[in-house]
């Protein structure tokens, strides 16, 4: 039904819109928000608490996207893994991770003061290592799929 041509700009397309969505939610809107005038420690939290599950929520998107895209150009190994990995780091991160923090950051908004934790290191570690990997992918999925189908076809095979 759909060409090639469409599924390859789709895979791709989704992977670098979905690099752009966590390069400026996580590493520019989240640190700048507690820098503007007014904004509290609870009303900074609140906010990111909705933003970042909003944000899970699109990248899932993007990620059934993206995979779907490579489903039907039946990619081969060296760019369904790394998507595969993608797959796992936001599973590790929606399943695990933000939940975690989220259960913190209701509890600092309660006025609780939480245990020490590195929940917070380790969920920056994961965008670090998804925007890297994002990047990473798009690139190859574009390299790869701008050439001929045969020859990514045949390479596949041998």
């Amino acid at each position: 039904m759909f060409s090639r041509h469409f599924w390859s700009f789709l895979l791709v397309a989704a992977l670098l819109f979905w690099a752009g969505l966590v390069a400026g939610i996580s590493f520019l809107e989240a640190p700048l928000k507690f820098t503007a005038p007014g904004i509290t420690v609870p009303l900074g939290l609140g906010i990111g608490r909705i933003v970042f599950q909003a944000l899970n929520k699109v990248e899932i998107g993007l990620a059934v996207l993206a995979i779907v895209a490579a489903f039907r150009l039946k990619v081969p190994l060296n760019l369904a893994l790394p998507l595969s990995l993608l797959a796992a780091v936001l599973a590790a991160q929606t399943l695990w991770l933000l939940p975690a923090v989220d259960v913190r950051a209701l509890a600092l908004l309660a006025g609780k003061t939480p245990p020490a934790s590195s929940l917070h290191h380790m969920y920056i570690g994961a965008e670090v290592f998804k925007l890297l990997l994002l990047l990473g992918t798009a690139n190859r999925a574009f390299m790869l799929l701008s050439r001929p189908a045969q020859a990514w076809r045949l390479r596949q095979a041998a």
